[in-house]
């Protein structure tokens, strides 16, 4: 079973910047293999897709975050990346870490999700 730990949440001001990371208990063999993704859920809302990076590099960002949130990976440390920057209120949430094996024909195999690490953007 591959577990997914996150760090780098906490309390920021607005227009502030922070960088989640996530590393797999994965071989890099198998982690860079996987779609990464970053999800986020906000008190009594859905949780909502915030960006993805695939096995070859290509990135996606929701609308809220795009141009202001950049997905990365880095194989040889089985870890994804999320920079924040220029952060606002209605960004607070939990912000999960997701990977999975994603074929061609848009079937998924293998999931794994992350705890969780907690954003909070106030004044």
């Amino acid at each position: 079973q591959v577990q997914l730990v996150e760090s780098g949440g906490g309390l920021v001001q607005p227009g502030e910047s922070l960088r989640l990371a996530c590393t797999a208990s994965e071989t890099e063999r198998f982690f860079k293999e996987y779609t990464l993704r970053w999800y986020r859920q906000a008190p009594e809302k859905q949780r909502e897709l915030v960006a993805s990076i695939t096995n070859y590099g290509s990135t996606e960002y929701a609308a809220s975050v795009k141009g202001r949130f950049t997905i990365s990976r880095d194989n040889s440390k089985t870890s994804v990346y999320l920079q924040m920057n220029n952060l606002k209120p209605e960004d607070t949430a939990v912000y999960y870490c997701y990977a999975a094996d994603i074929y061609n024909d848009g079937s998924v195999g293998m999931q794994y999700w992350g705890t969780g690490t907690p954003v909070t953007v106030s004044s």
